[in-house]
């Protein structure tokens, strides 16, 4: 279980030209367990939150980054976990600095609040996992460091 760490993920997409949507080799990389950087094949899409690098149902990249299925790709995260008083009230949101594919996407976002799917925000660290829906979504070298 992490608070504050810097994060490096590699992951390749499948090719799947009969699907469509989130149903393009869809995943998720999630922060805390409460919040999804969004892993989906959306190249050449517009690029919302409910695509590759979007922050599922938050925030949309700056720019959608996605390269083609079968490519191995790059998320980079920096993340600062919401702080809570002692009587666990939040006093500051989540944030998180994102680059896909070695550009910036998300510059210093705020998480509101958990995401669809993700725990309950509380002042406890939280595990960094993976979201399966069961598509055949390849994730390498994948390391996270705690940050102090």
């Amino acid at each position: 279980k992490f608070g504050a760490f810097k994060a490096h993920i590699e992951f390749r997409l499948p090719w799947m030209p009969n699907s469509t949507g989130q149903q393009r080799g869809n995943s998720g990389v999630y922060l805390q367990n409460r919040y999804e950087c969004q892993v989906l094949d959306s190249f050449g899409l517009s690029g919302e939150n409910n695509e590759c690098g979007g922050i599922y149902t938050q925030h949309k990249p700056s720019v959608n980054m996605c390269l083609p299925p079968l490519a191995w790709q790059t998320y980079d995260m920096e993340f600062t976990p919401a702080a809570f008083d002692a009587d666990g009230k939040k006093t500051k949101n989540a944030r998180a600095t994102i680059y896909h594919n070695g550009v910036k996407i998300h510059d210093d976002i705020e998480f509101p609040k958990e995401c669809p799917g993700g725990q309950k925000e509380t002042a406890e660290p939280g595990p960094f996992q993976f979201q399966n829906h069961s598509d055949p979504v390849v994730f390498r070298n994948v390391w996270v460091v705690e940050v102090k």
